[in-house]
């Protein structure tokens, strides 16, 4: 059983380690040489997930932030080449974002490069840690108390 004091000091590992993590993975994005910061990453990243080009309302709500920010980030891929602002097909004052060849290529290089940040961060774990831990992260993630499953 847990008491707010080890809860606390469990707070504070999983702020830290958040940080760690986020250290690392910058690290490894800016190794890669693709010139993209880890929000313009992660948009690159949610981009890819859709069928087909997004509106930036679209991509706001699901990256969690206001438009304002996806216009910010969608402007500095755009200048690097990353992606392009297309028309929609039946809605000319609607404006979707698209992967360019660039994007799609810096795509493939920053799934690299995560897979090397994890590769670290993991490094300590045997395998049999890493199934707990994975265990634990998606108990975590859904929130629902482990045994409480579906």
């Amino acid at each position: 059983m847990t008491t707010p004091d080890s809860d606390s000091v469990l707070a504070e590992q999983l702020l830290r380690f958040t940080r760690r993590v986020h250290r690392i993975q910058k690290r490894h994005i800016e190794q890669c040489g693709i010139g993209v910061t880890p929000a313009q990453s992660r948009l690159l990243r949610t981009l890819a997930c859709y069928s087909s080009p997004p509106r930036m309302a679209d991509l706001a709500e699901r990256l969690e932030v206001v438009p304002r920010a996806v216009t910010t980030l969608v402007d500095g891929l755009e200048a690097g080449g990353k992606v392009r602002r297309v028309p929609d097909p039946t809605n000319r004052r609607v404006i979707r974002i698209e992967l360019t060849d660039d994007g799609r290529e810096a795509l493939r290089k920053l799934r690299a490069a995560r897979r090397s940040a994890a590769e670290e961060i993991l490094a300590p774990l045997s395998g049999g840690q890493r199934e707990v831990l994975g265990d634990l992260l998606d108990t975590l993630v859904d929130g629902v108390p482990e045994g409480r499953h579906g």
